[in-house]
């Protein structure tokens, strides 16, 4: 405050003035030549004061002051009240850094880290829109001549036969169809050439109080009986099923042997025994 008001002293007063604000400055109880010229009452003889004059003067500022308590005043203006204090800033001023100025030189790359745990399998997005229609492509090589398989047979036995002390396979004396020769009459077996299933079926005609017992039988193997007990009359009686044979398998038909007396009927001029298979499904269609 006292540095703005002296610098607006220098400004606007003429140099006489200054002096006596940088007198008031220096000491405050000391009065100006105004001020003293206007107290004492020989102004008008237009006596210049003596340094006893201001002295005096002081002294008597002095103790008004002692009265009324010290006051700084202007000395410029004494008659009026010192202005009250600016008001402090309702604001701060804070700092900038510039934060470009702080930065320091780019590091060099670290090292590659571990690959992380693989997340979850996210949902299917939707349908994509539908590409454009693409170019016709060469033509193939031919492929192989379609080629259906079959397989039949259906023959058949005039003479009759009685059991005796082992097994006895069934050999036919008639051959309705034997197609591509899969079934063999000498043996009495039909010879599997086409892998695949088949169907198979057996007709037999009993004797008269005697008992008949076959087997079906797939290589070695006994698969299904055609039995019949004993009785006063004769009866036609069949055996069927469906078998799903590999390449060279045999399937065919035997009397059991004679431990019970069994027999199956026919005579030379009807064929009461017949038996039959064919192919249904070849293996190779698959």
């Amino acid at each position: 405050m006292l540095g703005f008001s002296l610098s607006l002293c220098v400004l606007i007063l003429p140099a006489a003035v200054w002096v006596t604000c940088t007198g008031m400055v220096t000491d405050p109880y000391r009065i100006t030549r105004s001020e003293l010229d206007l107290e004492n009452d020989d102004y008008s003889s237009h006596r210049d004061p003596t340094e006893s004059d201001y002295t005096a003067q002081s002294q008597r500022a002095r103790s008004r002051d002692g009265e009324r308590g010290s006051q700084c005043l202007r000395c410029c203006d004494p008659g009026e009240e010192p202005p009250p204090p600016y008001p402090s800033p309702a604001f701060q001023f804070v700092p900038h850094i510039n934060i470009t100025i702080l930065k320091g030189e780019k590091g060099h790359r670290g090292e590659r880290g571990t690959h992380g745990k693989s997340g979850k399998s996210g949902s299917s997005g939707p349908r994509g829109p539908e590409g454009m229609k693409g170019h016709k492509g060469a033509t193939g090589s031919p492929g192989e001549p379609c080629k259906t398989y079959f397989s039949a047979f259906s023959v058949g036995r005039k003479k009759a036969l009685h059991s005796n002390d082992y097994y006895q396979t069934l050999i036919y004396d008639t051959e309705f169809v034997n197609l591509y020769k899969h079934f063999n009459m000498f043996s009495g077996k039909f010879y599997c050439y086409i892998p695949g299933v088949y169907y198979f079926s057996l007709n037999v005609h009993t004797w008269n109080q005697k008992e008949t017992y076959l087997h079906l039988m797939k290589n070695e193997q006994e698969l299904v009986v055609l039995y019949a007990q004993p009785s006063d009359r004769s009866i036609m009686q069949s055996q069927s099923l469906m078998l799903e044979l590999e390449q060279n398998d045999e399937v065919w038909v035997r009397l059991f042997k004679g431990e019970r007396e069994n027999a199956i009927f026919s005579d030379d001029f009807d064929t009461y025994i017949t038996f039959n298979g064919y192919l249904i499904k070849a293996k190779s269609d698959d």
